[in-house]
């Protein structure tokens, strides 16, 4: 035993931290835990939550139902609780609206004691097997210490602009992490250009697309991938959305890990296909008649700056189509960056560092339980932080519940969640193909299968 005062202390709190807390508010096992968020308040992604926008992942990928389908902290529950059980009934669709997944997930911050908010987190240090955690609260500056025997890290990604694009930032050139808050200088201008590929493009794309004949902007798309695809969708090739294939992905060499994520973009980074046929459907719509949609969208074109129009309001971004290698200049009162998120290591951890381990890459070393190798006595869980090491996985929202189930185990050293890879129809490795399908490796035999 420690003289810790916690035996978690959980930072930051996402939609996976949120759900841990969810698997612990029901777990037999009595443990002090605390979760710290530097924001007054749960909000998921606040300023992305366009109307029309959905989760791409079904209603049954809540906090907990994958893990622990009658916990009282499930989506379905939530519907119950706030009188819309019929309401959804009829809705009759499996993806909801990302706007009431955030709902949800308030409704679930609401009901834990364990959450602590205005707390952001300036330092982590460990001795003799306790973690001491400083934070400060925003707003007013007071200052907190909490110890615990573990930590786990939920503090997410942050907006991504590339290096040469960084100081055009401000005004009507902005990240489309904080869209809704800055939609209305889209609005009010006379030419809006969104840079950048995947759903948030997409998304940013299709709203202002919707809004363009009642505002009468031009509205082009400018993307650097070679086209405007949409992620691999289908039953089968969802098949790899399973604790088994993380499992599988695991055990790989990280030579093979790193070519097979530079393989899987699309498989996770492409453009929801419901989304593509809504803008190809509105594109459609709007050139009705011969109609000029005064719409324009380029591939395989990179943004290598962006400047100020002198003695104009605008913005000029010089551009490079690649396949042609010919640069052009595109003049735009308002630009949209929808350039990606990007993950670092907390400052926090700097007194830690002498003791994380590290790959040749210089990313932290993670084991297959989640926890950062290090040569501390207390343990440092991570959430969404272990991209290299489990594959596409990392981010789901449809894992977090298994990988939160494998945490809690975990601390409580027993299994309290089943967290066991459950079967698919597809097997991902050799071993298993074998064993199940009767197959053989080079020089074996196969036995005749015994009579009844």
């Amino acid at each position: 035993m420690t003289d810790a005062e916690y035996d978690l202390l959980g930072i930051g709190l996402g939609p996976f931290n949120l759900g841990l807390a969810a698997l612990l508010d029901g777990a037999p096992a009595d443990l002090d835990v605390r979760f710290l968020e530097q924001n007054p308040e749960f909000n998921w992604h606040e300023d992305t939550l366009i109307r029309g926008t959905t989760l791409e992942v079904p209603f049954l990928a809540d906090l907990v139902t994958m893990v622990d389908p009658t916990n009282p902290h499930s989506y379905l529950n939530y519907l119950s609780e706030a009188n819309r059980l019929y309401d959804f009934y009829f809705y009759e669709e499996f993806f909801i609206p990302r706007r009431e997944y955030n709902e949800y997930c308030r409704w679930v911050a609401d009901s834990l004691s364990t959450l602590r908010f205005d707390r952001r987190v300036t330092d982590v240090d460990e001795s003799d097997g306790v973690f001491t955690v400083e934070t400060v609260n925003p707003a007013t500056g007071e200052r907190d210490r909490y110890t615990a025997e573990n930590v786990v890290m939920g503090i997410g990604t942050k907006p991504h602009v590339p290096e040469e694009l960084s100081d055009a930032l401000g005004g009507s050139v902005f990240h489309s992490a904080s869209y809704l808050g800055r939609r209305d200088r889209c609005l009010e201008a006379d030419s809006v250009t969104v840079v950048g590929s995947g759903q948030s493009a997409a998304e940013v794309f299709r709203d202002l697309l919707e809004r363009r004949p009642e505002n009468g902007y031009g509205l082009d798309w400018i993307t650097r991938s070679p086209g405007f695809f949409q992620m691999v969708d289908g039953k089968l090739g969802h098949m790899v959305y399973t604790p088994e294939y993380t499992e599988y992905f695991y055990g790989l060499s990280q030579e093979t890990k790193d070519e097979l994520l530079a393989e899987q973009d699309l498989v996770y980074k492409g453009i929801d296909p419901a989304t593509s046929a809504e803008i190809y459907d509105q594109l459609y719509e709007q050139s009705i008649g011969g109609a000029d949609v005064d719409v324009g969208l380029l591939a395989a074109t990179e943004v290598v700056d962006i400047g100020d129009i002198e003695g104009e309001p605008g913005h000029q971004l010089l551009c490079e189509q690649r396949e042609e290698d010919e640069a052009f200049v595109h003049a735009s009162d308002a630009v949209v960056l929808a350039t990606g998120y990007e993950r670092e290591d907390p400052p926090f951890l700097a007194p830690l560092e002498p003791e994380l381990a590290r790959d040749d890459a210089g990313r932290l070393s993670i084991t297959e339980d989640f926890r950062l190798r290090t040569a501390l006595d207390g343990e440092i869980f991570v959430q969404n932080a272990e991209l290299h090491t489990h594959g596409i996985n990392a981010p789901d929202l449809g894992l977090g519940p298994h990988r939160n189930a494998v945490i809690v185990n975990r601390l409580v050293g027993e299994p309290v969640y089943d967290a066991a890879p459950a079967e698919t129809f597809q097997q991902f490795s050799v071993d298993d193909f074998v064993r199940e399908r009767g197959a053989r490796r080079p020089g074996e035999t196969t036995e005749a299968p015994s009579p009844d």
